[in-house]
């Protein structure tokens, strides 16, 4: 009974001193702002929740699109137990308590459990898999939500057994409804440039509407209540998001670190990194990132850049945070003073274009897959020059279609060891 008390006290007291996003978060499918592909009439996600139908199910879209926001409405519209919980701070005990519980409760009295479990993506593999039993027989539905692609972060059999709805970011004008709604509901006005900007400054994230709403509130609140909300109040209220990492700087800052790596600048690249670090950013983000670039951007120069990347991004998963830190401090400076080469890039580039603008030529018959029967009668394989038989390792033969023999994508760079690719390349096709 205390307990109940207890939280009756709290629940009253975050209803009225919370944050203007919690305050604001809906009870209706109805108040829901934007998501009109899965929740409008009829669509498929609207029509599970009203029938309470719902089976094991991923969200996945971007920060401040909603996905809580669905969890809750899920929660006061279903007759099933609703069990919430973080993968931040949720382990593999606390996943079997609660399918323990859900079992209980299905047997004890026909009731069937819902878990909502936040940010999905942050539950390693063998956590994901404490839940697969469970969710496999129907013991527990599955609300999973992330802000990363479940294809790469959710295990594939938790994937195949939940359906994956895609929450795109509020376009300015559902936004700007949701902006006027916290006008209204703090008994404040704003000017309609202040609306606007603010609406189109956030990219489709609505609690960054709100907070940033409650602050320009405040600041031109401070002296004048009655005063309306202006367009130098909203970017003063960006300005104080900004210094605490926001959005902005997400983008600004891992944009400075790459083209820090790039220009062979290992102090820029460290200290962009210690910024991302001490400011919370995603270890794992910084990670890929950093893959991606050994191939984009040092490639076949220091073909070593790939694997000294990757092996960071499996130290950041193996040994987590925050020794593996170092690992990523290694990877920086390896790549930022390694030898610098796009050729791969480029070469990629040029081939998609001529896949994509170009016929699409039939296989060359003396490359076409044939058993020997098949050859016999249609000649498909027939021709095909096996290099090894050749002394040099290698044969002139074309391996390509006609419409597109002869074409150029690779031209190797004087950098690092591509110098060695270009003199051994030219040095087979000169017959030396």
């Amino acid at each position: 009974m205390a307990d109940d008390l207890f939280t009756a006290a709290l629940d009253e007291r975050l209803a009225r001193q919370g944050p203007l996003a919690a305050r604001m978060r809906p009870g209706t499918l109805d108040e829901v702002v934007g998501q009109r592909h899965l929740l409008g009439q009829g669509k498929p996600l609207r029509s599970l929740i009203e029938a309470d139908r719902l089976s094991s199910i991923i969200l996945w879209g971007p920060p401040g699109t909603g996905k809580t926001t669905l969890a809750n409405v899920i929660a006061s519209s279903t007759n099933k137990a609703f069990v919430p919980l973080s993968a931040v701070s949720a382990g593999v005990k606390d996943v079997r308590e609660t399918v323990e519980k859900a079992q209980r409760r299905l047997a004890d009295h026909g009731q069937g459990t819902i878990l909502f479990l936040d940010e999905v993506h942050r539950f390693n593999k063998s956590q994901q898999d404490a839940l697969l039993p469970a969710v496999e027989s129907g013991i527990l539905v599955l609300i999973g939500a992330t802000t990363e692609n479940p294809f790469f972060e959710v295990n594939a059999p938790l994937l195949s057994r939940s359906t994956l709805f895609r929450l795109e970011p509020l376009a300015p004008d559902e936004v700007e409804t949701l902006v006027r709604r916290g006008l209204e509901r703090e008994g404040a006005t704003a000017e309609d440039d202040a609306v606007a900007y603010l609406a189109q400054a956030v990219d489709g994230d609505a609690r960054s509407a709100l907070t940033t709403l409650e602050v320009a509130i405040a600041i031109g609140g401070a002296d004048d209540p009655d005063r309306s909300v202006t367009l130098a109040d909203v970017e003063a209220a960006r300005s104080s998001k900004v210094l605490r990492y926001g959005e902005d700087d997400h983008y600004d800052v891992i944009s400075a670190f790459i083209k820090s790596i790039r220009g062979s600048d290992p102090d820029a690249g460290l200290y962009w990194m210690a910024r991302m670090l001490e400011a919370g950013e995603d270890a794992r983000f910084i990670a890929r990132r950093l893959v991606v670039l050994a191939s984009e951007d040092v490639g076949l120069a220091d073909s070593m850049a790939l694997l000294v990347a990757n092996a960071a991004a499996h130290a950041v998963e193996f040994v987590g945070l925050p020794e593996a830190q170092l690992n990523l401090a290694h990877a920086v400076v390896y790549l930022a003073t390694a030898p610098k080469s796009n050729t791969a890039k480029v070469a990629l580039g040029l081939a998609l274009e001529d896949v994509r603008t170009r016929p699409a030529g039939a296989v060359p018959v003396h490359l076409r897959s044939a058993p020997a029967h098949q050859k016999r009668r249609t000649g498909d394989g027939m021709g095909y020059v096996y290099p090894h038989d050749d002394p040099r390792g290698w044969v002139a033969q074309e391996h390509r279609p006609p419409e597109t023999a002869g074409r150029t994508y690779y031209e190797p760079s004087s950098h690092g060891h591509e110098r060695e690719i270009d003199e051994r390349m030219r040095n087979l096709h000169d017959g030396k």
